[in-house]
């Protein structure tokens, strides 16, 4: 009854030519996955990846990932940081990722491609946010 159309995905492996890449969330609008495919992998690129950033990872999601995820024409990106609080929203703009938002705190933020709806930044990063 909501919006939606979205099939989601936790750390799906994605594989792109001789790139391999595990997002920690991805999701494709349904008209183009309308299923889950009884695959080990998935090389139909998704339209929104979400990365959570560690100290380990960040590296790797902000240069290794990103250039991948553009290439192969993934619409939206977000990068959170659990540690910083901090959400920052890509969108694909002729090739090259451009920042749409970039949020800290815990307020209540409306990002893109999921803009129809609130998302309780607080709640997500687990604590009570200043």
């Amino acid at each position: 009854g909501g919006p939606g159309g979205w099939t989601l995905l936790d750390e799906p492996e994605l594989h792109f030519g001789e790139d391999v890449l595990v997002p920690d969330v991805a999701g494709w609008r349904v008209e183009r996955l309308p299923y889950v495919p009884d695959t080990a992998a998935i090389s139909l690129a998704p339209d929104w990846v979400c990365e959570v950033l560690s100290p380990s990872t960040r590296k790797l999601d902000r240069e290794a990932k990103l250039p991948v995820y553009a290439r192969e024409g993934v619409r939206h990106v977000w990068l959170m940081d659990p540690l910083t609080r901090t959400l920052e929203v890509f969108g694909l703009r002729d090739g090259r990722y451009e920042v749409l938002l970039t949020h800290s705190g815990g307020d209540a933020v409306r990002a893109e491609p999921f803009d129809a709806v609130e998302l309780d930044l607080a709640f997500i990063w687990g604590r009570t946010v200043s």
